[in-house]
């Protein structure tokens, strides 16, 4: 069984506990505007230009470069790939690998000397369940060898809970809990994360919620306190929670990827920040800085 991976490295507390060794999984069903990884959000993969350069007309057999300039938007749907595969062209390539699940848990077992201080796996997006048959057997592969486990997830998957017993740490994203402002900003309804999110307090000791706080969106008072107001209601044990505010380090790729970077004045201050924590301890429930 193969799995696509866009990107991997090694990261300490931001995907989970201690050193972690952390796997991003080709395929978003989500289409958030605000998304760091925008490369990873096709499930096919996408071909970024990376540099300024001039490229060679002949480079793309099909037309999209003319003149020196390459037109990315031509490129979507494209499955030769030619550019990168059969001409090596510099400054293009592919946001994705693939390799056997077999190949992967070899290098996970070569790197446990790594994963210090609680450490080991995280498989993120992306979203890694999209690849559910490959993600499962990477966690079994890791329960098999005594690697501690972390996913990242946006928590869409109705499939989810059948990973809960081979996750050690569960990182959960909630964008927002109005499904229909979910709706018109992901592409999709939160209703199946809403159930996840249930699922999860009563049945894994470990969850962990992020909300991504994005200017305009979901970082109202009325929203911080809907949102405090939401998790209570869910009895969520001893889950932890933490706001993380929005940043555009991903402006970038989606410029890389021939894709509009549509996100203004949706930064967030600090002030609202703080009430994230302050509303939220108010109301009980665990905050918790990564």
């Amino acid at each position: 069984m193969k799995v696509r991976i866009f990107q991997k490295g090694f990261n300490y507390s931001q995907d989970g506990t201690g050193n972690r060794l952390v796997y991003h999984l080709q395929g978003c069903n989500l289409k958030c505007p605000w998304c760091a990884n925008p490369e990873g959000m096709p499930p096919e993969g996408a071909l970024l230009r990376e540099g300024d350069g001039p490229l060679k007309d002949t480079t793309c057999p099909f037309g999209a470069i003319k003149n020196g300039t390459l037109s990315l938007s031509l490129c979507k749907g494209c499955k030769s790939r030619a550019c990168v595969s059969e001409c090596g062209e510099t400054g293009l390539r592919l946001s994705d690998t693939e390799s056997r699940v077999e190949e992967i848990l070899h290098e996970i077992s070569r790197c446990r000397p790594m994963f210090y201080d609680e450490g080991g796996v995280t498989f993120t997006g992306g979203e890694p369940t999209l690849q559910f048959e490959a993600l499962k057997s990477l966690l079994e592969g890791c329960r098999r060898i005594g690697v501690h486990t972390t996913i990242e997830t946006n928590a869409t998957s109705p499939f989810l809970p059948k990973l809960f017993p081979l996750i050690d740490q569960l990182i959960m994203d909630f964008k927002h809990y109005d499904g229909e402002k979910h709706l018109a900003a992901t592409g999709a309804l939160n209703d199946t994360v809403k159930k996840n999110l249930k699922l999860a307090f009563g049945h894994h000791p470990n969850v962990h919620i992020r909300i991504p706080v994005i200017g305009g969106f979901n970082n109202s008072p009325q929203d911080i306190e809907s949102f405090a107001d939401f998790f209570r209601r869910c009895d969520p044990g001893n889950a932890a929670f933490e706001a993380l505010a929005y940043h555009e380090f991903g402006k970038v790729k989606w410029e890389q990827c021939g894709w509009e970077y549509l996100m203004k004045d949706a930064f967030v201050s600090p002030e609202t920040m703080k009430a994230f924590e302050t509303v939220f301890t108010g109301r009980g429930l665990r905050y918790e800085h990564t």
